[in-house]
């Protein structure tokens, strides 16, 4: 897992670049009816939802991309866990939509090219009320405690998932972040979070376990060297125009 575009990274949002070219992320067949059934499975490192491929990003990027997978990174209850962080700061969790670009055949075709990946990043933070759209996932959980279980999750608004604003954006060239950390994923870090209870929280970092049967905790990867690398924003982060040189 070397290279020079690893992920994640530490955003500087007093080195981002403004982006006026970056358009709102469009979404398109987000929402699934509860009769669609979708497998939710702990694979020892995370818990990952599959997603039917009916789930597209339209716009945004350059090219169309189709949902595979979606999974979450935590932390312990004594520490935060999301993987990328802002000047520093690590969030609670964070949440990866993973998408392939639409001209290849499939997930395992495109992960290996330059253009191949786009995976939406949201982080999660402890707030009052309950997350019904993240209750869908978490009240599975303890159905699926040892590696290797799945259990069935009737289909929802995935979209809820994620931000209502996905016009404020950061974006930058990276990798998967765990091996093979193929250096293939155009990622779009969202700057609002989502939030859920304590309780919800307290679930998701409490209940999966390992390999090696203790409890899943802390399945991030430390943040990674930019390399000179640029992140892009969709948003002004400062009130000072910054020109790229260039």
């Amino acid at each position: 897992c070397g290279g020079t575009k690893q992920s994640p990274i530490n955003v500087d949002t007093a080195q981002v670049i403004f982006s006026p070219d970056l358009r709102p992320i469009q979404l398109s067949g987000y929402s699934l009816p509860a009769s669609k059934q979708l497998k939710l499975k702990n694979n020892g490192h995370t818990v990952v939802l599959d997603l039917p491929e009916s789930l597209a990003l339209t716009g945004g990027y350059a090219q169309q991309y189709r949902a595979v997978q979606l999974h979450l990174h935590w932390g312990s209850p004594s520490g935060h866990g999301s993987e990328h962080t802002i000047n520093g700061r690590r969030f609670a969790a964070e949440i990866h939509v993973v998408h392939y670009n639409t001209k290849y055949d499939s997930f395992t075709e495109a992960m290996v090219h330059p253009d191949g990946l786009a995976v939406l990043g949201a982080f999660l933070e402890v707030g009052h009320g309950e997350n019904q759209y993240y209750h869908e996932i978490l009240k599975h959980l303890f159905e699926i405690q040892e590696v290797g279980q799945e259990t069935l999750v009737p289909g929802f608004n995935i979209a809820g998932l994620l931000p209502a604003n996905l016009k404020l954006y950061f974006h930058y060239n990276g990798s998967l972040t765990t091996p093979p950390c193929y250096q293939t994923v155009k990622w779009t870090i969202f700057n609002q979070t989502m939030l859920l209870s304590h309780h919800q929280m307290s679930m998701l970092v409490s209940t999966l376990r390992t390999p090696d049967d203790e409890l899943l905790q802390n399945n991030y990867r430390p943040v990674q060297n930019l390399h000179g690398r640029w992140v892009l924003a969709s948003f002004q982060t400062t009130p000072s125009v910054k020109h790229s040189s260039g």
